[in-house]
């Protein structure tokens, strides 16, 4: 995803634009967002761990597989109900989670080399992150239409 489309994607987000399924708001799910990608950074760490073999078959499917990000699934560790807001409102939620792309962006043009936890996947990439990122993002963007 390239910042243009991700930033005129974002800015076609209003406040009250109802979700075509899933419980997240439009802040919700931008908020989600930009902890992903503090994760994928290693700003938010994870503990380190080997995955099963059911979640490396998992990622291959996921990453490499044609297919879109499954709905319905829930990320590991969170609970069932939203959490709380952390942005004041929509707007302010919006410019954080461009400056976290181009914060993920950055980190791996700096460090190439670089790998990070995922939370259901274990260790991953730059380029597994850009496949993971790049179905997760498009799956909560067709949540709300974007």
């Amino acid at each position: 995803m390239t910042n243009e489309n991700l930033i005129a994607r974002v800015n076609a987000l209003q406040e009250g634009t109802p979700p075509q399924f899933g419980i997240m708001t439009a802040q919700h799910m931008v908020e989600h967002l930009i902890l992903t990608l503090k994760i994928s950074t290693g700003k938010i760490t994870i503990p380190e761990f080997e995955p099963s073999e059911k979640q490396l078959f998992q990622k291959e499917a996921l990453l490499n597989g044609g297919f879109p990000f499954p709905r319905g699934i829930k990320a590991p560790g969170l609970p069932d109900a939203l959490l709380d807001l952390r942005f004041p409102n929509l707007e302010i939620a919006k410019e954080e989670l461009i400056k976290s792309w181009k914060a993920y962006l950055q980190v791996f043009t700096d460090h190439p080399e670089k790998e990070t936890m995922h939370p259901r996947f274990g260790k991953l990439t730059f380029e597994e992150w850009e496949k993971f990122h790049e179905k997760h993002i498009q799956h909560h963007f067709s949540q709300f239409g974007i």
